[in-house]
């Protein structure tokens, strides 16, 4: 004799199925997107860290800087990632730049 499961028993198991693959799916994309955002981090602080000239050119490299970390904390953030101070250390945010985050 041989057990069955019972039928609205199989059809959520199946629905749980489908919905894990989904949700495999959206991780996916936000691992993609957050390495991505810290790969832009990671060139636009080479750049600023490179410049070497007028202080105009500095300060539209200062604001792009804090406009990728900005976007990279807030894409962390979407990933359940709350502290940044690890980070700031990590990549060795400039002051200049932290204080810049989301200002306009």
């Amino acid at each position: 004799m041989s057990a069955r499961l019972p039928e609205n028993f199989a059809s959520s198991l199946a629905a749980e199925t489908s919905l894990s693959a989904v949700d495999q799916e959206i991780l996916a994309e936000k691992a993609t997107s957050l390495g991505n955002a810290g790969r832009k981090v990671e060139t636009c602080l080479e750049k600023l860290r490179s410049h070497r000239g007028d202080s105009e050119t500095r300060m539209a490299l200062v604001m792009s800087t804090a406009d990728a970390v900005y976007a990279y904390f807030v894409q962390r953030e979407l990933c359940g990632f709350r502290r940044h101070d690890d980070i700031i250390r990590d990549y060795a945010i400039p002051r200049e730049v932290l204080v810049r985050l989301g200002a306009r």
